[in-house]
């Protein structure tokens, strides 16, 4: 079955290799240009594709009349998006008489839209999987073709969950793949009033007010930290403060106040709404400081109120 893949990340790379182990003829990879201003932490797409003798392509805009064309001239009986971050036009998804599916990082219909394995984390779940699902001209809203669930752990960062979710998209697929080349794909119509919706995130959506409950600071703290671009606060002079790690304690009546410094034992935490969180990685301006360090950074500065 010929296939044309819309693929970027790992996600792209984890669709393309369970298409390559089910035998699909990849025609092409439409993937996109790196941007030098975000930390390209991934695989490359295009590189898989070279090394797999595929021809890789990266329109500025792949629903423009010239591409729609090429892409038809391919003669695709099915088209897929592999964390592709662009949407397909109605032309695009009128090409393929298989039809044309897309994989998305969340049990749809919620957290459709941008950014999934953040969000889930910046809200708190305690589970998300893998949807495959039917293309529509409205982001994330076609039939449900399958799901895979995944639990959150506890320290799970965006970074191992979204390990996680690779794994299970190549099991998902590995599963559905044989019912798109028999022609008995599933359609399980979504109900997107009973789902959820959420935007993309931007670095300063990062920033924690210390009001909030420790629970939902942890939360922030591991939905953003490496290769994310990281939690923050200000100390009093305005310099900005990475945290990349913290312990949550959540015991109530700490008897500080909400951003308050408080120096242990060569340990500092902050004070929460309603507990504290413990320093464990910070970066301050270009400086890492980990461990014993950060006691030495803070050492007399007992009663800080980080902003």
């Amino acid at each position: 079955m010929k296939a044309v893949a819309f693929a970027y990340h790992d996600m792209g790379i984890a669709g393309l290799e369970a298409l390559k182990g089910e035998g699909f003829d990849i025609r092409a990879v439409i993937s996109h240009d790196d941007d030098p201003e975000e930390n390209c932490w991934f695989g490359s797409v295009v590189e898989w594709a070279r090394e797999n003798g595929v021809p890789a392509y990266c329109p500025p805009d792949v629903n423009a009349p010239e591409w729609i064309q090429k892409i038809r001239a391919l003669s695709p009986d099915v088209i897929f998006s592999f964390y592709y971050r662009n949407l397909l036009g109605g032309a695009l998804l009128a090409i393929p008489p298989a039809g044309a599916y897309n994989l998305h990082g969340s049990l749809l219909p919620a957290y459709r839209g941008r950014c999934p394995v953040n969000w889930v984390l910046v809200n708190g779940e305690t589970k998300t999987g893998v949807t495959l699902h039917h293309m529509v001209e409205a982001a994330d809203a076609g039939d449900i073709v399958g799901q895979v669930e995944i639990p959150i752990g506890a320290d799970d960062t965006a970074l191992t969950l979204y390990e996680k979710l690779c794994v299970g998209a190549k099991e998902l697929l590995e599963g559905l793949l044989p019912l798109i080349k028999e022609g008995t794909t599933p359609r399980i119509p979504q109900d997107l009033k009973a789902g959820s919706y959420f935007g993309g995130r931007r670095p300063e959506d990062g920033r924690i007010d210390w009001h909030w409950p420790t629970s939902r600071i942890y939360n922030l703290i591991r939905a953003v930290t490496d290769p994310y671009p990281g939690a923050f606060t200000t100390l009093p002079g305005g310099e900005k403060m990475l945290i990349w790690w913290g312990k949550p304690d959540q015991r109530e009546s700490t008897g500080l106040a909400e951003g308050e410094v408080e120096i242990g034992e060569e340990t500092v935490s902050v004070g929460s709404g309603d507990g504290r969180i413990h320093f464990m990685d910070i970066q301050i301006a270009e400086t890492r400081i980990k461990g014993h360090a950060i006691f030495d950074y803070f050492k007399g500065k007992k009663g800080m109120i980080l902003k």
